[in-house]
């Protein structure tokens, strides 16, 4: 934190208050990263209180600090928005809220629409780095690094052997994709153009754009005379996992992914198969996974995210073939910097009566030079149709 502050206390709970005499009180529940959105919420007249407990906050500590006139809340993943969350966020006069993140399935948006209150997300920056990570937990799986990380760490290295820490060769071998929005075909055509692995993937929607970069790899290395990758769109979830090496997830958490890869579906795999999540942690029953890690110790599996997160199922940590990072697909400075902005002009924009962009491009925002240059417009407002908000005119071509 930067500039003058002072402390207040809400029940158990320490905030930090920044531009005290501002028009507008917001409440952020966590502190986030880089300057910019302190610095924007500050320009646009608002008192910013933000909570210093690095614990996950319950609804109850969040309503203490309400009080008794709160305009607006930068939210995180870790906590419910629920119907009774909005209620008492628009008893004290709350018109606006959004979360760091892209996902927003423990926000309820239709109780937020019910008292009028806009939610905002966080998209178009952490596509990218979310990719990398799958890509890092893939090679990580793949090539045993942490193993093998612990087994010199331990000391345990006293000659090289032909057969220490063998894994698999990704080159040439295929790339299951479950969810192939704009993070499933970054990671494939990372995967695809750095590995040359041929992609299989499963949306419900064709995605036109991903398959014209592949088949436009695959002409470049005809035209190389280099072996060629095949790709195509798989049928179902079930051809994926069937005809993978590798499978990476990158669904929508709701109620027809709940569990998607479970028992059966593990199963279904490869013995020596990879599997990755970076979507949700509940779109793999963990339970299932600990048992199919046990009985197949070639099968492998890179995890960011967790069915009870942050816990982990009994068993996980303890399985040699399973690499846990904690949720940090998107921990890149710019990334989070970034989602931070987006969240900031979400807010501010929604109390200053700005129209929503639903930007496909947040560059202008995340990357503007001052709190005075970011654009005076939501960047993202997930319900602003439904609550029949200006919308910024688009330019005309």
């Amino acid at each position: 934190m930067v500039g003058q502050s002072t402390m207040m206390m809400y029940g158990n709970r320490a905030w930090e208050v920044h531009n005290a005499n501002g028009k507008f009180r917001v409440l952020v529940t966590k502190n986030m990263v880089g300057s910019l959105w302190l610095d924007l919420l500050k320009a646009r007249d608002c008192r910013v209180e933000v909570c210093t407990s690095r614990d996950p906050l319950q609804s109850s500590d969040i309503q203490a600090a309400f009080g008794s006139k709160c305009d607006g809340v930068i939210g995180q993943l870790t906590e419910k928005w629920d119907e009774s969350a909005f209620s008492a966020l628009k008893s004290v006069g709350g018109r606006a809220f959004s979360t760091m993140a892209v996902g927003y399935d423990n926000v309820d948006v239709r109780a937020a629409t019910q008292y009028g209150i806009p939610v905002g997300n966080t998209p178009g920056v952490l596509t990218e780095a979310t990719a990398e990570m799958a890509v890092s937990l893939i090679y990580a799986c793949a090539r045993r690094v942490v193993e093998a990380d612990a087994f010199m760490r331990a000391g345990k290295y006293s000659i090289w052997l032909p057969d220490l820490f063998i894994g698999k060769l990704l080159h040439g071998k295929t790339l299951g994709i479950i969810g192939a929005g704009r993070i499933g075909s970054a990671v494939g055509l990372m995967m695809a153009r750095g590995a040359h692995m041929n992609v299989i993937y499963y949306d419900k929607y064709q995605n036109k754009g991903f398959e014209a970069k592949l088949e436009s790899f695959r002409k470049a290395l005809a035209e190389n005379n280099e072996d060629l990758i095949e790709w195509k769109r798989g049928e179902s979830v079930e051809d994926v996992l069937k005809n993978s090496d590798v499978v990476t997830l990158h669904p929508n958490l709701d109620r027809t992914t709940w569990h998607m890869i479970d028992e059966k579906n593990l199963n279904l795999m490869r013995r020596d198969a990879i599997i990755v999540n970076c979507a949700r942690g509940p779109v793999i029953d963990e339970v299932a996974l600990v048992e199919h890690c046990r009985r197949n110790p070639d099968f492998y599996a890179g995890m960011d995210v967790f069915e009870d997160e942050p816990l982990m199922k009994p068993g996980l940590k303890d399985l040699h073939n399973v690499v846990v990072v904690p949720h940090i697909a998107s921990a890149t400075l710019w990334t989070r910097s970034g989602m931070s902005t987006l969240a900031a002009a979400n807010v501010s924009s929604m109390l200053h009566n700005h129209p929503v962009a639903n930007a496909h491009d947040v560059t202008p925002y995340v990357n503007a030079e001052s709190a005075h240059s970011v654009p005076q417009s939501a960047p993202a407002i997930v319900n602003a149709k439904d609550l029949n908000l200006p919308m910024l005119a688009k330019p005309k071509l």
